[in-house]
C-alpha cells in the first residue's frame, strides 16, 4: 500500500492556498465535508475513502491538495462553422497533462456555474454575453493526480454558441499555456485534430467525459 503526497502540496500548495494545511486527516471535521459533498463518501478510522476507484496511492494526497472530495467545474463551449462542423474550446494545460476543457476549483460561496464561467474567462478570455448555460449532474473525475484519500468531482457546464462564420478569439492565460478551437464532430475527430495540429492529446481525466458528450466515430 503506497503512501505519497507530492512535495508541492505542502510548499506551493500551502503558499498559494490550494492545499489543506492539515497533514493528519483524522483531525479534520469530516461530518461537515461529507454533508457538503457532491458525491457521498465514507470515512473509516478518521480517513476519507475514495467513493469511485482505488488508485495507486492508498494513503496521502498524491498531487491534490484537498483531503477528500475537491469540487471543480468545467466549461464545454461549442459552435458550428458554416459547413456544419462542430468545434469546442479547449486549453493546453501548463502542467504537461495535455489538452482539457477550461475549468478549475469551485471557490467557497461560488456555484459550479459561476466557477465554470469564471475559469473560462480566466483561461481563454472568452466571456459569452448570453447568460444561458446547461448544467450537468456532478461526476467523478479519474484524475491522474488523485489518491484513495484525495479525489476530484466536477460539474460540467455546457454552452452552445450556435453557427458562426468567425470564431471568437481566445488566448491561453492563467494556468493554460494555450487556448484553441478544436474540431470535434466526435471524440475521434477531436483526438486526431489535437494530434495533427498541436501534437497534443486529451487530458486523461477528461477523456471519458468528452466521449460521453461528443460520441465516437
Amino acid at each position: 500500500m503506497r503512501t505519497y503526497t507530492h512535495p508541492d502540496v505542502l510548499t506551493i500548495g500551502l503558499r498559494d492556498g490550494w492545499a489543506d494545511p492539515e497533514t493528519d486527516p483524522t483531525r479534520i471535521d469530516w461530518k461537515a465535508r461529507q454533508a457538503s459533498a457532491a458525491i457521498p463518501f465514507e470515512v473509516i478510522d478518521g480517513r476519507p475513502v475514495n467513493p469511485c476507484e482505488k488508485t495507486t496511492v492508498r494513503y496521502g494526497r498524491n498531487e491534490l491538495g484537498h483531503w477528500g472530495e475537491a469540487l471543480a467545474a468545467d466549461a464545454l463551449v461549442w459552435l458550428l462553422d458554416g459547413r456544419g462542423r462542430r468545434w469546442i474550446l479547449m486549453v493546453e494545460r501548463d502542467d504537461g497533462h495535455g489538452w482539457a476543457l477550461p475549468g478549475g476549483f469551485v471557490d467557497p460561496g461560488e456555484t459550479a456555474l459561476e466557477a465554470a464561467a469564471r475559469e473560462l474567462a480566466e483561461e481563454t478570455g472568452l466571456s459569452p454575453s448570453d447568460p444561458w448555460w446547461n448544467t450537468m449532474p456532478p461526476r467523478y473525475v479519474p484524475d491522474p493526480r488523485a489518491s484513495d484519500e484525495a479525489w476530484m468531482v466536477t460539474v460540467l457546464c455546457t454552452k452552445n454558441l450556435g453557427t458562426l462564420d468567425h470564431f471568437p478569439p481566445v488566448t491561453g492565460a492563467d494556468d493554460a499555456a494555450r487556448a484553441a478551437w478544436v474540431r470535434a464532430d466526435n471524440y475521434d475527430t477531436l483526438s486526431a485534430h489535437l494530434a495533427e495540429v498541436y501534437g497534443g492529446k486529451v487530458f486523461n481525466a477528461h477523456a471519458a467525459m468528452l466521449v460521453t458528450m461528443l460520441g465516437v466515430a
